[in-house]
């Protein structure tokens, strides 16, 4: 189970490994960087295959929101738990109130909020072991609809950019994965009167959306090849890869999922290929907007202008892409690190 020799190790200044033998909790919380402040990321629950693939990706989510934080202009660094178990069936009050106990012995430098396999509600059990926790019940909740909302404003910025048009009219949008990003990220871009092709592998939230949305329906593996002007990618990470990337018939790749390219390489294919990229860690960085304004002031009109400005920043990296004549993967890195190391 190497760490320093991890091909995702990449100058993170902690990894932490803890268990606690009455609850079962086994958790890794990778902090990446600290320069701009405390580490703030989410706590994913998944039924890691092993320790490796858990390890992999708390190194490289915890990267991740480095670079969100630093491009979205927020005064954290990155960082990110994850817990090995099935949250529909490991997960319990206590297990939680463990991992809250593990997060409160960093003493501040990881503040963690809820992610994949865990809800508004489980922070507030973690909040009883430590203040180092957003996105509670009672402050702003849930946020992924600001996920969503910044989410659309990346594909009006990457249609403009690629397309020219400033309407999403007619604009067709394949959007892999209906959860709650997916969902509501289909409801804007419907009332925006985009033409949605979606797929998700659970049936009825398919067939939810071709109700509601007049949604196309495709088959999950059926997605990469549909035609379409931008691919939204919604779920699981690096789903761009040597076997996908080659089906791809879009113009624009542009979702929430993090971590979408399997390898830098894959960015450089896609610019080759004429395919805009929009950097998901800029694409994403919604919700972390929106948890870092929670607080007895939180605001909701201050959130959506913060996160509207998410279509500025990529058409920024955009340019800087086409003026340097690299990939937008790679430009959007040169201005978070600019940002973050100083």
């Amino acid at each position: 189970m190497p760490v320093f020799s991890a091909i995702d190790f990449d100058h993170h200044e902690q990894v932490n490994f803890f268990y606690d033998k009455e609850t079962g909790l086994k958790a890794i919380i990778a902090i990446h960087n600290t320069n701009r402040g405390s580490a703030l990321g989410g706590c994913r629950m998944w039924p890691y295959a092993d320790e490796q693939f858990a390890i992999t990706d708390a190194l490289r989510l915890s990267r991740g929101m480095t670079y969100k934080a630093a491009m979205a202009n927020l005064p954290f660094g990155g960082g990110k738990a994850v817990i090995i178990g099935d949250s529909h069936r490991d997960k319990s009050p206590a297990l939680l109130r463990a991992f809250g106990k593990c997060v409160e012995q960093l003493n501040g430098r990881y503040i963690t909020a809820e992610d994949v396999g865990t809800s508004v509600e489980d922070m507030a059990f973690i909040r009883e072991e430590t203040s180092h926790v957003v996105g509670l019940p009672g402050g702003c909740g849930d946020p992924s609809p600001f996920t969503a909302f910044g989410v659309f404003e990346s594909i009006r910025s990457a249609v403009l950019y690629r397309l020219g048009k400033s309407s999403l009219l007619g604009v067709k949008i394949a959007v892999q994965g209906l959860g709650h990003v997916g969902y509501s990220l289909c409801k804007l871009l419907a009332e925006a009167g985009a033409d949605l092709i979606v797929t998700d592998i659970e049936v009825d939230l398919v067939q939810q959306a071709v109700s509601e949305f007049k949604a196309t329906p495709v088959a999950p593996e059926s997605i990469y090849g549909v035609e379409a002007d931008v691919f939204a990618p919604c779920a699981l990470g690096a789903i761009i890869n040597d076997q996908t990337i080659a089906q791809l018939q879009c113009k624009v790749v542009a979702g929430s999922a993090n971590n979408q390219l399997e390898s830098h390489a894959h960015g450089e294919l896609l610019a080759k290929m004429k395919i805009l990229y929009a950097p998901d860690y800029v694409v994403n960085a919604g919700g972390l907007i929106d948890v870092y304004y929670e607080g007895p002031a939180y605001n909701p009109d201050i959130v959506k202008v913060h996160v509207e400005g998410i279509h500025d920043t990529l058409l920024d990296v955009f340019h800087k892409a086409e003026e340097l004549n690299i990939s937008t993967s790679e430009a959007a890195d040169l201005i978070a690190e600019e940002r973050f190391r100083g």
